[in-house]
């Protein structure tokens, strides 16, 4: 990266981390996948239940791999190889666990959190239910406004993630989004989080690299 990509990055990053804090997020960054994974797990404690979200992000920044290696209870429901019963039970007991865990479709330089589900069991914990919610997010998902943010989801995010999950939908054949009605679309449930809930520890970790989709 050339010094003034870096600087202006490093702004953009001050600009968000400020926002984020002032709407009473946790946030924190960190220079790389490596001090990601290591962050995330200076905030689990042994024993505790543990449950992860869908995302790219955690499997690259290699937490699964790590929470794996862990004294917890780890719930992971989109794991390869389970049955849709046991996704399903899996899920619901994603919202009484002590630790959720997820990425974020975008963040705003205002401080707002952008997400969009199929189910809605992503945002769901992320929400309510897990006493602690960590937020995993490259900073190549900020962007100046909830504007951007869904911009960004249309042209870049929803067609890309469709095709890998393997969906049947117009954009994961052309790659741009048509608003569909497909039964297998997954921009369902758009939800901002302008603030930080209330009753729930929520921390977000900016990481300095491209990360997710």
């Amino acid at each position: 990266m050339e010094q003034w990509q870096k600087w202006f990055q490093e702004k953009q990053v001050e600009r968000t981390i400020d926002a984020l804090k002032k709407n009473n997020f946790g946030a924190l960054f960190v220079p790389d996948s490596k001090s990601a994974c290591e962050e995330v797990m200076k905030q689990i404690p042994d024993g505790a239940t543990v449950a992860v979200g869908g995302s790219v992000t955690l499997g690259q920044i290699e937490l699964l791999e790590a929470l794996g290696n862990r004294k917890i209870r780890f719930l992971w429901p989109m794991r390869q190889g389970k049955t849709t019963e046991e996704v399903m039970d899996l899920i619901r007991q994603s919202f009484s666990a002590d630790v959720f865990i997820s990425s974020t479709n975008a963040i705003t330089e205002d401080g707002k959190l952008f997400n969009v589900d199929a189910s809605g069991n992503r945002v769901g914990a992320m929400l309510i239910g897990p006493q602690k919610t960590i937020i995993v997010c490259g900073v190549n998902k900020i962007v100046k406004d909830i504007e951007a943010a869904e911009k960004r989801l249309k042209e870049w995010t929803a067609p890309q993630n469709a095709k890998r999950l393997g969906r049947k939908t117009p954009c994961a054949e052309t790659g741009v989004c048509a608003d569909c009605k497909s039964p297998e679309r997954i921009c369902n449930i758009y939800v901002t989080l302008a603030k930080k809930p209330t009753r729930i520890d929520m921390n977000v970790i900016l990481v300095g690299e491209t990360l997710g989709i």
